[in-house]
């Protein structure tokens, strides 16, 4: 017995042996980061103190979506809006008490926060009374063309300059019979949002050396900088930089329109949008080439390729494992209706119906992976401050 035993253990050894080497074997060939597909002992830990800027109409509900996950996942603890709000004092500059737990009349000491990802209006001495030194920041941007395009037709109510225009090629074609500079902070929607988002004057003159102080400004906090139209590179590149997992950063478009409600600009209305938006317009050429300059530094052309490969065959695994169908439905097709987002002016903003077979733990993560922002902030308050009255979402039934 003691040499069949032996023999055993041998064969058992070299077994494990072979399939190492052939591990190691495929991501040397395939060009694969191990990490990504064996996270184990020895590596650095994860980064878990993150502040995310919220940009508008950035594809940002679709990472807070991830934000919030990590944050659930890792028990975790979110600055979270004050009270009975949904978003950090936006669009007002931020203030360390519109974080639940911050104010100063809040017994016991300030509660440690690890992710900030809610709407504010960036105001750095602010934040850093809120998170840890060592956080990590970063933030997203999208074309300026397309970034006003959306928020022409989902603030189109709540927005003076847009509100009586019939259009945005109608607007563009005349921006100052619509926009007034002195109709407050509203109007910041209509001009410049994501220089606004970052703390800036949304008004001020495009001059130069003004405009280089203010990008050497965001470089110098932001250790990253997304870009939405390249949305898959972008979380190669975030998992790499916070060291997560590859299913920390799978997930599903989050707040998209239907494409009815998609309006196709005329290339002259491109061009004026550029002009009137001429700060978002430096902000992001700049930061577009900072991106893919991060990105090639870190990976080469065939790794990248790779890696977000991974990332979109993992998507459609959980896309099958998920949905009842991978198609986005409009508010009236949902029928769970936890799971159905805010439908602002004229936007139609679509949403996703799960299986109806899916075990506990398979349907919890399914779930987080769908669920609206709105109601994602107030089923983590209610986590977070189970003594607090929950936040009202009775709006969404509406």
């Amino acid at each position: 017995m003691s040499t069949l035993g032996s023999l055993q253990r041998y064969y058992q050894g070299t077994l494990l042996l072979l399939l190492a080497l052939t591990v190691f074997l495929l991501t040397h060939f395939l060009n694969v980061d191990i990490k990504l597909l064996t996270p184990g002992q020895g590596e650095e830990l994860p980064v878990t103190n993150v502040m995310f800027l919220k940009t508008h109409k950035t594809a940002s509900s679709t990472v807070l979506n991830i934000l919030y996950r990590f944050t659930e996942t890792h028990n975790l603890f979110a600055a979270l809006p004050v009270g009975q709000s949904f978003h950090l004092g936006y669009p007002w500059l931020f203030l360390a008490r519109y974080v639940e737990g911050m104010s100063e009349n809040s017994p016991g000491p300030a509660p440690h926060f690890n992710i900030m990802c809610n709407h504010l209006r960036f105001n750095l001495p602010e934040v850093q009374k809120v998170m840890p030194k060592d956080t990590f920041y970063f933030s997203i941007l999208r074309n300026p063309v397309f970034q006003l395009e959306s928020s022409f037709t989902y603030y189109k109510r709540y927005v003076p300059a847009f509100r009586y225009a019939a259009s945005l090629d109608a607007f563009l074609a005349s921006p100052w019979r619509y926009y007034n500079a002195s109709a407050g902070l509203l109007n910041a929607y209509a001009r410049n949002n994501m220089w606004f988002d970052f703390g800036f004057d949304h008004q001020a003159p495009e001059d130069e050396s003004y405009v280089r102080a203010r990008l050497a400004d965001v470089e110098r906090r932001f250790q990253l900088v997304l870009i939405a139209e390249h949305f898959d590179e972008s979380m190669v590149l975030l998992r790499r930089r916070l060291r997560w997992r590859l299913d920390d950063v799978i997930t599903f478009r989050l707040n998209a329109r239907s494409p009815h409600s998609i309006t196709s600009l005329a290339r002259e209305s491109q061009e004026r949008a550029k002009r009137w938006c001429a700060l978002d317009w430096r902000l992001y050429q700049h930061f577009n080439r900072s991106f893919w300059t991060q990105l090639h530094a870190e990976l080469g052309p065939r790794q990248l390729r790779t890696e977000v490969a991974l990332l979109r065959a993992r998507r459609r695994e959980l896309t099958a494992l998920c949905l009842e169908d991978a198609a986005p439905k409009n508010k009236s097709q949902i029928r769970d209706p936890r799971l159905r987002p805010y439908q602002p002016g004229a936007a139609d903003i679509l949403g996703y119906n799960l299986r109806q077979d899916l075990e506990n733990a398979t349907l919890r993560l399914c779930q987080r992976m769908v669920m609206p922002e709105i109601q994602y902030t107030a089923h983590l308050y209610a986590l977070q401050f189970p003594e607090k009255p929950p936040k009202n979402t009775q709006f969404l039934e509406k």
